[in-house]
């Protein structure tokens, strides 16, 4: 409610809350949003919660890999042609796209889903490390690439893997940066 008494209609507060919500997204920027779908033609608008619901209703996570997905496992752990031999962590399913997109790396993945933050209250058991850990102690994996961000939580994140990972006798690497 403003000053003068007024405030907008129910849909449209619980709307802007709703966005405001999503990481990244302020008051501004979420009544913005919402100002928008109110202009928006009612056909786009319906497109767009079709594709908000489906990808609640038919996206899970891949039990190997933990990479998104509609099918488990995922089609990059399911390919035989993949190097299982070698696997890319990462901190997001985004990253995954990234990576394939370069076309050049053919080994596996395992998306960590986040890192260790403690500034955000996140620590390594908010994390999927213990299936990672679980992967390599099953055997057949000789490499294990520690593709997390080059920033401070990303750092720290691998940083804690890498000592986890020492004593199971498989090589760990970086990516090369520059």
């Amino acid at each position: 409610m403003t000053s003068d008494g007024y405030s907008a209609a129910e849909p449209v507060g619980k709307l802007v809350e709703q966005f405001h919500k999503l990481p990244g997204i302020g008051p501004k920027t979420a009544q913005r949003l919402t100002y928008y779908l109110v202009r928006m033609p009612v056909d786009e608008a319906r497109l767009l919660a079709e594709a908000i619901l489906a990808v609640k209703d038919r996206i899970v996570l891949c039990s190997q890999c933990y990479n998104i997905t509609e099918s488990d496992p995922c089609r990059l752990c399911s390919d035989p042609i993949r190097d299982r031999t070698r696997i890319c962590v990462v901190e997001e399913a985004l990253d995954v796209l990234a990576l394939e997109r370069t076309g050049v790396y053919r080994g596996l993945y395992h998306v960590l889903h986040g890192v260790i933050s403690p500034m955000n209250g996140i620590g390594p058991d908010d994390l999927r490390i213990q299936p990672l850990l679980g992967r390599i102690k099953g055997g057949g994996v000789h490499e294990v690439i520690l593709a997390t961000n080059p920033n401070l939580e990303g750092e720290a994140t691998s940083m804690y893997i890498h000592s986890l990972l020492s004593p199971l006798g498989v090589k760990l690497s970086r990516p090369a940066r520059g």
